[in-house]
């Protein structure tokens, strides 16, 4: 099955209120191209590198979301035109995208990452962390950034239980802090899933999956 047949079944078969963001690392600007031509518009990368190598390459109204983990030194050469950094994990991260965002001019869109994982591999604040950020208005600090939701990486493994455990630990997280009083309009996004437990964070309230391998294949390959 071809890119372009992937993506179209990937989102006939998506509720309308979840974006698609297909991530798109170690493959070429050609397989970006072909998903853009069926109307695919959002694309994830989480390499800096590739990211600003592939961007002057292909259309401009593509929104890029980086997704992976992203060093402070790193932001400034995606800070001029990146719509969301979906990987922001630390308080140092968040004010680095503030000070690009003052440079460039702009109001940069993010969101949260919440370590919800059984693995020591992954990165986020803890839960505790997040709600602080909130209920103490540490984010009024960072102006010229969009705090649009939360995201997070489930454990990869074969017990769904576990998976949908860690997806509705999120959920609750997310609504608990929605509905606090405490955040705008714009917090509306709970990027959660990927190629192999996306259905389930979809059961589970996300508005936003991450999927690589499904529609571009192995990567690299």
């Amino acid at each position: 099955m071809s890119i372009a047949q992937r993506i179209i079944e990937l989102k006939d078969a998506l509720p309308p209120h979840v974006t698609l963001i297909a991530v798109s690392k170690l493959h070429p600007v050609e397989a970006l191209q072909e998903a853009y031509d069926v109307g695919q518009r959002v694309f994830g990368e989480n390499r800096v590198q590739e990211l600003t190598a592939k961007y002057p390459l292909l259309p401009s109204d593509i929104q890029w979301h980086f997704v992976g983990t992203l060093q402070t030194n790193k932001v400034k050469y995606i800070a001029p035109f990146i719509d969301t950094i979906q990987s922001i994990d630390s308080l140092n991260l968040l004010k680095e995208v503030e000070k690009q965002a003052i440079k460039y001019n702009r109001r940069i869109r993010v969101l949260l990452e919440v370590y919800i994982a059984e693995e020591t591999t992954k990165h986020g604040f803890d839960m505790d962390e997040c709600r602080l950020l909130f209920r103490e208005n540490q984010l009024d600090a960072y102006p010229h950034v969009i705090v649009a939701g939360l995201m997070g990486m489930a454990t990869f493994k074969d017990d769904t239980e576990q998976v949908q455990k860690e997806f509705q630990a999120l959920k609750a997280l997310f609504d608990e802090i929605k509905h606090s009083g405490n955040v705008g309009d714009s917090f509306t996004e709970l990027s959660m899933g990927m190629s192999d437990d996306y259905p389930i964070a979809i059961q589970n309230g996300s508005t936003m999956i991450r999927v690589g391998t499904l529609i571009f294949g192995v990567r690299g390959n």
